[in-house]
């Protein structure tokens, strides 16, 4: 089983949405995504932004670099 699950991760996204506005994320798809382009990152050589993971493996960092807050997901309608 996955912890922290894909809901906790959702809501951790989506918590700085404010009531009324669309949310980042609407899907578990979407969070699969972010995860494997930041653990693709972590791969190339990019530093973990939590403490003590240098032992994990790049998709465990992923996953609890977005449970931390420290990743920021944003919308197709915000990129460059």
């Amino acid at each position: 089983m996955l912890h922290p699950s894909y809901s906790d991760l959702m809501k951790v996204v989506n918590s700085e949405v404010e009531p009324g506005e669309s949310k980042v994320v609407n899907s578990r798809y979407s969070v699969v995504m972010a995860i494997s382009k930041r653990a693709r990152q972590i791969i190339a050589g990019e530093e973990p932004l939590v403490e003590g993971m240098d032992k994990e493996k790049p998709l465990s960092i992923a996953v609890e670099e977005l449970n931390a807050g420290e990743l920021k997901v944003i919308g197709e309608d915000e990129e460059e």
